[in-house]
């Protein structure tokens, strides 16, 4: 666990699951030869994390993304299937249990970012926060529920997002709406339509939560790596430069969805590019 504090608001890091992913699949231009050995282990697979954020002002707790969750079926990893992991458990050891979660925040509608949106009880899904409101970009949720081609996408939109939204908890949002005093949402689109990010803002001091906009610290220096599961390659480089450019050499604090280790840290400029400095 790693938490940070950003003014008076704390957010908390709640780990699913750090693996080591095969960059060929998620990002080719990524070669082993560049990444070692900072970025990737010594067999060139990526270093990867799936995990969660919990923002906590002093009115709100917010949870940010839900991971892959457990016993769901169908899902294109096979190791991501039928999991029995410690999650809700680690939230609670981190002073976070579920009923405490006022307001979620899917980033998109991928995978491994919805799974504990809903728990399995009964031989149902239900809402694994009992008491939350959770939040989907109407632009995302729409593309989704029109796009839905794949089994594992059609399955994970009946085992995740489908039951939050017939159990009457889910507000479809526009992507600049805004939670609380200090949490609102930003548009980063790209890697999927209606992809949005968090912006945290508490007695002068800033933090941003990616998203999946980028998933991998060679991205800050090379925005045009592409990942192979965007849904639009090209937006998804604009908004990289696009943000980069709004973040480098200001004191924002970047936390981003799928940096394994240290996770958090800062765009700076590096002659025409940027780098990310921990």
């Amino acid at each position: 666990m790693s938490q940070w504090r950003i003014g008076d608001v704390t957010v908390t890091k709640i780990v699913e699951q750090e693996v080591n992913g095969g960059s060929r699949r998620l990002l080719p231009p990524a070669t082993p030869d560049w990444l070692r050995p900072h970025l990737a282990e010594q067999d060139a697979c990526l270093r990867l994390s799936i995990h969660s954020f919990v923002v906590q002002t002093a009115t709100t707790r917010i949870i940010v993304d839900t991971c892959l969750g457990n016993d769901k079926q169908k899902r294109p990893v096979p190791y991501w299937n039928r999991r029995q992991g410690p999650f809700l458990a680690a939230l609670a050891a981190a002073g976070c249990p579920a009923e405490t979660i006022d307001t979620v925040v899917n980033t998109h509608l991928h995978i491994d970012h919805v799974g504990w949106n809903t728990m399995l009880r009964q031989g149902q899904w239900v809402p694994t926060f009992p008491r939350a409101h959770y939040l989907i970009s109407g632009a995302e949720y729409e593309y989704w529920h029109d796009h839905a081609i794949r089994d594992d996408t059609r399955q994970m939109l009946a085992d995740s997002v489908t039951p939050v939204v017939e159990a009457g908890v889910v507000d479809l949002v526009e992507a600049d709406h805004r939670i609380c005093d200090e949490v609102r949402l930003v548009a980063t689109p790209g890697h999927t339509p209606g992809h949005l990010s968090v912006h945290i803002a508490s007695r002068g001091e800033e933090a941003l939560i990616t998203g999946d906009f980028m998933h991998h610290p060679c991205q800050v220096a090379h925005p045009d790596f592409e990942l192979t599961s965007d849904s639009d390659p090209a937006l998804g480089t604009r908004t990289r430069w696009e943000m980069f450019d709004r973040l480098a050499d200001r004191p924002v604090l970047v936390l981003i969805s799928h940096f394994a280790g240290a996770t958090a840290g800062y765009v700076v400029r590096d002659g025409g590019g940027y780098r990310f400095a921990v």
